[in-house]
Protein backbone atom coordinates (compact mmCIF):
# COMPACT_ATOMS: atom_id res chain seq x y z
CA UNK A 1 0.00 0.00 0.00
CA UNK A 2 1.41 3.38 -1.03
CA UNK A 3 0.73 6.26 1.29
CA UNK A 4 0.15 9.75 -0.01
CA UNK A 5 2.72 12.21 1.23
CA UNK A 6 1.42 15.65 2.14
CA UNK A 7 3.77 18.60 1.81
CA UNK A 8 3.26 21.76 3.74
CA UNK A 9 2.97 24.74 1.42
CA UNK A 10 5.46 26.82 3.43
CA UNK A 11 8.12 24.11 3.16
CA UNK A 12 7.64 23.76 -0.58
CA UNK A 13 7.67 27.55 -1.10
CA UNK A 14 10.76 27.89 1.11
CA UNK A 15 12.57 25.25 -0.93
CA UNK A 16 11.79 27.13 -4.14
CA UNK A 17 12.95 30.42 -2.65
CA UNK A 18 16.18 28.92 -1.30
CA UNK A 19 17.00 27.32 -4.66
CA UNK A 20 16.30 30.60 -6.43
CA UNK A 21 18.53 32.50 -4.00
CA UNK A 22 21.34 29.98 -4.59
CA UNK A 23 21.02 30.48 -8.34
CA UNK A 24 20.91 34.27 -8.06
CA UNK A 25 23.93 34.29 -5.74
CA UNK A 26 25.89 32.16 -8.20
CA UNK A 27 24.95 34.44 -11.10
CA UNK A 28 25.84 37.60 -9.19
CA UNK A 29 29.21 36.15 -8.19
CA UNK A 30 29.82 35.18 -11.80
CA UNK A 31 29.31 38.82 -12.78
CA UNK A 32 31.70 39.99 -10.04
CA UNK A 33 29.09 41.44 -7.68
CA UNK A 34 28.88 40.95 -3.92
CA UNK A 35 25.66 38.92 -3.79
CA UNK A 36 24.89 39.70 -0.17
CA UNK A 37 25.04 43.45 -0.73
CA UNK A 38 23.01 43.20 -3.93
CA UNK A 39 20.27 41.00 -2.48
CA UNK A 40 20.00 43.03 0.73
CA UNK A 41 19.75 46.21 -1.35
CA UNK A 42 16.98 44.65 -3.42
CA UNK A 43 15.07 43.34 -0.40
CA UNK A 44 15.27 46.66 1.45
CA UNK A 45 14.51 48.99 -1.45
CA UNK A 46 12.45 46.89 -3.83
CA UNK A 47 14.60 48.20 -6.68
CA UNK A 48 15.15 45.32 -9.12
CA UNK A 49 18.19 47.17 -10.45
CA UNK A 50 20.20 45.65 -7.62
CA UNK A 51 19.89 42.26 -9.32
CA UNK A 52 21.63 41.67 -12.64
CA UNK A 53 19.50 40.62 -15.58
CA UNK A 54 22.32 38.24 -16.59
CA UNK A 55 20.98 34.67 -17.00
CA UNK A 56 17.52 35.87 -15.94
CA UNK A 57 18.57 36.44 -12.30
CA UNK A 58 16.28 39.44 -11.95
CA UNK A 59 13.31 37.53 -13.35
CA UNK A 60 14.02 34.56 -11.11
CA UNK A 61 14.07 36.52 -7.87
CA UNK A 62 11.14 38.72 -8.94
CA UNK A 63 8.86 35.67 -9.06
CA UNK A 64 8.67 35.91 -5.28
CA UNK A 65 7.35 38.75 -3.18
CA UNK A 66 10.14 40.33 -1.12
CA UNK A 67 8.16 39.64 2.05
CA UNK A 68 8.02 35.93 1.16
CA UNK A 69 11.79 35.88 0.73
CA UNK A 70 12.35 37.57 4.09
CA UNK A 71 9.90 35.23 5.82
CA UNK A 72 11.70 32.23 4.34
CA UNK A 73 15.05 33.53 5.56
CA UNK A 74 13.70 34.11 9.08
CA UNK A 75 11.97 30.70 9.19
CA UNK A 76 15.29 29.04 8.43
CA UNK A 77 16.52 30.22 11.84
CA UNK A 78 13.66 28.83 13.89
Amino acid sequence: MVKTKIYENDKFQDALIKETLREVIEILEERGYNPINQIVGYLMSGDPGYISSHKEARNKISKFDRTEILECLIRSYK
